[in-house]
């Protein structure tokens, strides 16, 4: 008899082990995110993950990563991913309705133009042969650029490639030239000693900001109660990055596997911000104009046609409210 007792005590209390875990496991929501295994593509993703900020706030994510951010649209847009990071230059696919922006992730200040030895300006690459990943912030700098310089992308060879591409292109002076970002800039220089940086974000800044931001496919933008937990996640990982970047770019470096000294050179090339900045800054209208500059490039550029208003995609309200 004590010993049925022992077995019935044993099993109610299985019993609720098992509810309360069942429990648990249901209110944390599923997704699925996208990020590029840079600094600015990841250090969220990083941060959440060293720091349990996913499971603090209720979410189960599966992390997927990619090399740009329009691949992440296309998977967004199949349903196979939930959530991405996007770079300035991938703006224009939401700015067309391919996505929601949740949050703003930083301000990009590591974009350049590079060249090889001999060129020493941008209006000398009319006719060179120019590396570039398409819609990409290094594709969206080398067209401000070449518009400063009095050209379009028409008056270059413009080849299309990944990063990692770029680099061994350079590298066998395959290419004269090409549009991209740190660190893959500072890879390329150990390989191209005499390297010579043509243009920088720096030169269209503050007129022109490039935000990177994290977007939601549409489909599951009215999920509003699992896009709050995701923008919490996201706000606490930029206050702690905001106060700790050389942890910041550790933790980084440990979730991508990679020398912690390439990703430090490019955590000094953005403006960082914290979530109450963010917040202000989207109250005040200035996450706004930030995108509609952008999406009137775009246009300008021939990229896009009619953009839509920011407040048509970006969901700021939600933001502020997370």
């Amino acid at each position: 008899m004590t010993m049925t007792r022992r077995a019935m005590v044993a099993a109610t209390a299985a019993a609720m082990v098992v509810s309360a875990t069942g429990s648990s496991l249901a209110e944390n929501a599923k997704i699925r995110m996208g990020y590029i295994a840079d600094y600015f593509g990841t250090s969220i993703a990083a941060i959440a993950t060293e720091n349990g900020l996913w499971e603090k706030h209720g979410i189960d994510a599966e992390l997927k990563v990619f090399t740009n951010g329009p691949i992440q649209v296309q998977a967004l847009g199949a349903g196979s991913l939930d959530f991405a990071y996007l770079g300035a230059g991938a703006l224009w696919l939401p700015a067309t309705g391919k996505a929601k922006v949740i949050a703003v992730n930083a301000l990009g200040l590591s974009d350049r133009v590079i060249s090889q030895s001999g060129i020493s300006s941008v209006a000398e690459l009319k006719g060179k042969k120019v590396g570039v990943p398409e819609g990409t912030s290094g594709d969206m700098l080398l067209r401000l650029a070449l518009d400063k310089a009095g050209l379009s992308i028409d008056d270059i060879e413009a080849v299309k490639m990944d990063p990692s591409t770029v680099v061994a292109a350079m590298a066998s002076k395959q290419i004269d030239a090409a549009g991209i970002w740190y660190p893959f800039v500072e890879i390329v220089r150990k390989q191209v000693p005499d390297l010579v940086e043509l243009a920088g974000n720096d030169e269209f800044f503050p007129e022109i900001s490039f935000p990177s931001v994290f977007v939601v496919r549409n489909e599951f933008a009215g999920n509003e109660d699992t896009v709050m937990k995701v923008n919490a996640v996201i706000k606490e990982a930029l206050d702690f990055r905001h106060a700790n970047p050389d942890q910041a770019v550790e933790i980084t470096a440990k979730f991508l596997g990679v020398p912690v000294d390439p990703l430090a050179v490019e955590a000094g090339k953005g403006k960082l911000l914290t979530s109450a900045e963010l917040e202000q800054l989207t109250k005040d209208g200035f996450v706004d104009a930030w995108l509609a500059n952008l999406a009137n490039m775009y246009a300008t550029f021939g990229k896009i046609e009619e953009p839509l208003d920011p407040k048509e995609y970006y969901l700021g309200e939600l933001f502020n409210a997370s």
